[in-house]
């Protein structure tokens, strides 16, 4: 007799919010890297994952994670060069009736303010597509002005745990 197989899917027990920002003068790459140091993401093997968020999932403070750890992320980022300002950030915001929650990520050539009310929209249409309302919403959002001869990135991340 054959067992019917069984597969467990991880769902996330809590998760918090990070972000960072940094220039170099030798790449974007290197720019980004550093950024990702700033963040507390640089020794994680990042995975990117969509933008929900499990009901009654806690929000601790930022949490030292092993070096080399398959780490599952909502990601927004923005690479740029000298002269440019760019952005990039996450809004998130729980359901009204207690039923999850949901993230929407960002980036821009362009100023927090701006990328505020861009995120701002997004998580509007998630509302009513959905027909639901948030409690509230909560940004991350970095601004990064990038001085001449340099390259420039910045990021916000919503980090899941189990």
């Amino acid at each position: 007799m054959r067992r019917p197989q069984t597969t467990m899917l991880p769902v996330p027990t809590k998760f918090f919010v990070t972000s960072g920002k940094a220039v170099s003068k030798v790449s974007d790459l290197n720019a980004f890297d550093e950024a990702l140091q700033n963040a507390g993401l640089s020794e994680q093997n990042l995975v990117s994952v969509s933008s929900v968020l499990p009901v009654g999932l806690p929000q601790p403070r930022q949490k030292d994670l092993p070096m080399g750890a398959i780490t599952f992320c909502v990601l927004a980022q923005q690479r740029g060069g000298e002269g440019e300002t760019i952005s990039a950030g996450i809004a998130y915001g729980f359901r009204d009736d207690d039923r999850g929650g949901y993230v929407a990520e960002g980036h821009m050539h362009g100023t927090k303010k701006s990328l505020q009310e861009v995120l701002e929209w997004k998580m509007g249409e998630m509302a009513k597509l959905r027909g639901i309302k948030f409690r509230r919403l909560e940004y991350k959002i970095e601004e990064l002005n990038i001085p001449m001869d340099h390259y420039g990135a910045c990021l916000a991340a919503v980090v899941f745990m189990t």
